[in-house]
């Protein structure tokens, strides 16, 4: 492990936190380089303003303070005082009542009141082991806990917008018809509304502002569970992962470690900044944060104290939460030296990734910041999966920005070259030895237009976020198709169906781990609102009352879903070579619209917008399989004739995204026969 932290593995930083012990008695021990004094806070069970003890913790090996006692129990209320000296970068108040960073359950005093509770982890599993589903089989499902199940007219008004909700046998009955494998929650850590947002009469829906790191979110927990305390929220949380696993279902966190609720200096003052502010953020000289989040603080990883707290939180949630993965938010932050620099190599990053804890966890990185050196796609090192947002903006240009471009200019401005490469896994983006499951393949996420938003807006409309409509991404490559937003022109609106179709298939059949965005199955809508960050409403709870065009775009992703788990030589488990044979790769022979090979000038040729994709897979422990898949980028009629390939008798239609409903008939056609496409399209056919 390189020197940058020695110290993360150090047996200091063992138990941080509260531990109990067998006679009784509890011990709490804090990590703080710099304080001069520490002392446990104890207050009420029933009036957290009343304080009823205050113990001295005692400094000791590594900086880290401790104290046992036996009136620490589960259910007990606590908090810290913390007093250091005042220096730059210090900013230490003995008034301030703090949270240890370590606390499993929290409860709310009120505004920016908090205190840390103890919590009694003890559960029955009942033999319900983790899915541990193969990473080319994996089909990611990224949601909104709350917005998922908040309308869902299955699930009991009680167990609305809660962890119980997800777990209800109504929830998972969508997901397991759907063919999804994991659901990717966004972040379900304890967190806070910002003063800014309140001031607005808003809320931070997302949840990206972590209060605390072990801790679930207390609001996401029935009434009930709320009531019984952290204890009972801990344990719905666990009923939820353990109802999911049962169902062959993954759970996958977005972990928000980059930044804290805190924010930046004169922000609220809740923990970190007040135990050790110069060993938990990154700051200038002078005591100025260097924000490399836009949120206006970065915790500094660089420090043993916070990445040996990341590591922890993440054991933490494999282990006593049996989480099956996790999504990185900004990563790039996670890996960045003492000098700020992004180092792939980065001591706590190959922990993450070699921890025998966190073995056979799912690792993926949002491979980016907003700091000098932020954009880090493909350079993330062996044991990480990344959000390829490459993969996003070709496949968008492809089906809508360039079919944009060519109505106003009579001819695309690219041809299909750089499209097809992200289909067959990003080749250029990730190197041979981590190969196409490095990519997490995404058109839409939580961030950015909703798939029905991207194909019926040019331009964002936040105007209701309260910023003047200066938030959110300006360039989307979107198209609307003629009208901006709501229309009832029959003809706009068959062509945005058809563009979602297009984008569906596109990304349920690229090589990679595909990724949904929970709503884009049925179309739902923000009404052009691309950053709803900020909305708990209507606006981005889902909608289970579908038109029937939206119950044919969910059978589409349905179909797409199955042939992808039944054709191996759709997900790849890694990049094929020119001259021999990789198992478990996919090889792959390009075609023209005539059938024939597809040349390097043609591939690069504006004017070509239409190619055929056959591959062969190489499997070890699946039978062979091969398919063609004809993509055609223009409106306009195609004939495309289906390519003579030794050893192919006929070619069986599997799916087109030109039918409204998927049909599914598996019609065969020989080779030489032609192919109508009469716009631009999809059809996939296995070869036999």
């Amino acid at each position: 492990m390189p020197d940058t932290i020695p110290e993360l593995s150090s047996s200091a930083f063992d138990r941080l936190g509260v531990t109990r012990a067998d006679d009784g008695t509890a011990t709490l021990r804090v990590w703080s380089q710099r304080a001069t004094s520490i002392a446990l806070v104890l207050f009420d069970e029933d009036d957290l303003d009343w304080a009823i003890d205050e113990l001295p913790l005692k400094r000791g090996d590594g900086d880290v303070w401790q104290v046992t006692t036996k009136r620490l129990h589960v259910g007990t209320p606590h908090a810290l005082r913390v007093d250091g000296p005042a220096r730059q970068g210090n900013t230490y108040n003995s008034a301030s009542l703090l949270l240890d960073p370590y606390a499993r359950g929290l409860v709310s005093g009120g505004l920016g009141d908090w205190r840390a509770v103890v919590v009694d982890d003890d559960f029955d599993w009942g033999g319900v082991a983790k899915p541990a589903v193969p990473l080319d089989r994996t089909v990611v499902y990224e949601a909104h806990l709350k917005g998922l199940t908040k309308r869902h007219p299955d699930i009991p008004p009680a167990l609305h917008g809660t962890y119980a909700g997800l777990g209800h046998p109504a929830m998972i009955a969508h997901l397991t018809s759907l063919g999804v494998t994991a659901v990717e929650l966004l972040p379900v850590h304890a967190f806070e509304t910002e003063p800014r947002l309140l001031n607005l009469g808003l809320t931070n829906y997302w949840g990206y502002n972590t209060l605390g790191f072990f801790a679930p979110h207390a609001d996401y927990a029935t009434a009930a569970a709320r009531a019984g305390g952290p204890t009972a929220i801990v344990r719905e949380f666990k009923e939820m992962v353990k109802a999911l696993h049962a169902a062959g279902l993954e759970v996958i966190l977005d972990v928000v470690y980059n930044h804290t609720s805190e924010l930046e200096i004169g922000g609220p003052r809740t923990s970190f900044r007040g135990i050790d502010n110069r060993g938990y953020y990154r700051q200038h000289a002078d005591g100025a944060y260097i924000d490399v989040t836009g949120c206006g603080n970065a915790v500094n990883t660089a420090t043993p104290a916070a990445a040996r707290l990341v590591l922890d939180s993440l054991r933490y949630w494999a282990t006593e939460m049996q989480i099956d993965g996790f999504r990185f938010d900004l990563a790039a932050t996670l890996g960045r030296d003492a000098d700020h620099t992004f180092d792939p190599e980065h001591p706590l990053l190959r922990a993450i990734v070699d921890d025998p804890l966190l073995a056979g966890v799912k690792k993926i990185a949002e491979p980016w910041d907003v700091g000098m050196g932020g954009w880090q796609t493909g350079n993330f090192g062996d044991g990480w999966s990344e959000w390829n947002d490459h993969y996003r903006d070709h496949v968008r240009n492809f089906w809508l920005s360039d079919v944009d471009y060519a109505r106003r200019a009579g001819h695309s401005p690219t041809g299909i070259g750089g499209f097809a490469t992200r289909l067959a896994g990003s080749s250029n983006a990730f190197s041979t030895a981590r190969g196409p499951l490095a990519g997490v393949n995404f058109v839409t996420a939580h961030d950015g237009f909703t798939l029905r938003d991207l194909v019926s807006y040019d331009v964002k409309h936040n105007l209701g976020n309260g910023e003047h409509g200066r938030d959110g991404a300006d360039t989307n490559r979107s198209f609307n198709h003629g009208a901006e937003g709501r229309t009832e022109d029959e003809r706009i609106l068959a062509r945005r169906r058809k563009a979602m179709r297009n984008l569906l298939g596109s990304l349920l059949l690229s090589a990679g781990i595909p990724m949904i965005t929970a709503g884009d199955e049925f179309g739902r809508t923000q009404r052009g609102n691309n950053n709803a960050y900020c909305h708990d409403s209507a606006l981005t709870w889902l909608s289970w009352e579908h038109a029937p065009w939206q119950q044919d775009l969910r059978a589409h992703v349905e179909r797409l879903i199955t042939l992808r788990r039944e054709n191996p030589a759709l997900r790849p488990r890694r990049f094929a070579h020119e001259t021999r044979a990789v198992p478990s790769a996919s090889s792959i022979d390009w075609y023209d619209a005539q059938g024939r090979a597809m040349t390097t000038e043609v591939w690069n040729d504006p004017s070509n917008r239409t190619l055929q994709y056959a591959a062969t897979s190489t499997p070890e422990d699946e039978p062979a399989n091969r398919v063609l898949l004809i993509i055609h980028g223009y409106e306009s009629a195609a004939e495309i004739r289906l390519p003579v390939v030794d050893g192919v008798h006929r070619y069986v239609s599997l799916w087109s995204s030109i039918d409204e409903h998927p049909i599914g008939d598996e019609s065969a056609y020989a080779p030489g026969d032609m192919v109508s496409l009469p716009d631009t399209g999809m059809h996939l056919f296995r070869m036999e």
